[in-house]
């Protein structure tokens, strides 16, 4: 089978049997429903989990989304029922020498073509600065510094610390957040503490690879490239992302062992010790999925 009039692009299209392309969207639902079911279980409940609503709210791609598959560029889906994906305006029916149906994704879009050359920018950015990690995830507590209880994000969750001793702990640690979306959320008197004042503006300046908040926004770039992007590259990136939150809010000043989260006690040598791993796990779990989005925009923009 050869394509007449596919993407004009100079890359050849792979075409995707119709057998082949079901397997491929059946086993990515499977994969991500262990997520998304347990999500939808709780939202039915009424039930706010302070860990895993942080990746369908924060990042507000609902689990609907995240469970539909897409192939990304360059893929011809053959048959009869490849034509459901022409309810999204990405796609397009192409020509196959056989007169074989099929349908591909069409070129990315010129209004599309700003976003993605920014993305690139700061992916490489990100890529080449050295990873730093010194920051023990203080973040989470510079969040509460000096608030009230009512003020507290999750209230319905203790804290490790009476107010003031999380205050002296978060007073005599230097605290060094590079990450913008992470830094605006300080409480007013905390903000000061920070040594780096990222601002949204110059998040390509600040950001770097050891950050765990650089590293869960790998899902964030790469949902925002949907449908364009490969929906198990998505899923990879959602899977880091969850592994990180977790061992974030385990870093942070409340008490989730209710929930089934052990403490990574930054307060103490030991268990900066065990972030700093953690960390180090989480930069080299990223590199390649960082590599692989590059690759992605490199192809969107060609």
């Amino acid at each position: 089978m050869s394509a007449a009039t596919l993407n004009p692009s100079p890359v050849a299209p792979f075409l995707l049997p119709e057998p082949a392309w079901h397997a491929r969207a059946a086993a990515h639902e499977a994969r991500v429903r262990v997520w998304t079911d347990a999500q939808r279980a709780r939202t039915s409940r009424g039930e706010k989990h302070p860990v895993y609503d942080f990746l369908f709210n924060y990042y507000s791609f609902r689990p609907a989304w995240l469970q539909r598959w897409h192939p990304g560029p360059d893929i011809a889906l053959v048959g009869e029922s490849a034509r459901e994906f022409l309810r999204w305006p990405e796609y397009r029916a192409v020509g196959l020498a056989d007169s074989t149906s099929a349908v591909a994704l069409a070129p990315l879009p010129s209004s599309r073509r700003e976003y993605v050359e920014w993305l690139r920018a700061l992916l490489r950015a990100t890529q080449s600065r050295p990873a730093f990690f010194g920051c023990y995830g203080l973040h989470e507590w510079a969040m509460v510094y000096r608030q009230t209880p009512d003020e507290v994000r999750h209230n319905a969750h203790p804290l490790r610390f009476a107010p003031d001793e999380l205050a002296r702990i978060v007073e005599a640690s230097p605290i060094t957040c590079s990450h913008f979306d992470a830094f605006r959320f300080f409480t007013p008197p905390a903000r000061s503490l920070n040594k780096l004042t990222p601002a949204r503006e110059t998040v390509p300046q600040f950001e770097q690879s050891g950050c765990l908040h650089a590293n869960m926004d790998l899902y964030k770039w790469s949902f925002k490239l949907a449908p364009h992007a490969p929906s198990e590259l998505i899923a990879d990136c959602f899977a880091l992302a969850r592994d990180i939150r977790e061992v974030d809010m385990r870093a942070s000043p409340y008490d989730l062992r209710a929930l089934g989260f052990a403490p990574i006690t930054i307060e103490t040598v030991t268990g900066r010790a065990d972030y700093e791993a953690h960390q180090r796990a989480f930069t080299a779990r990223a590199e390649p999925l960082r590599a692989r989005l590059l690759t992605l925009c490199a192809r969107l923009l060609a």
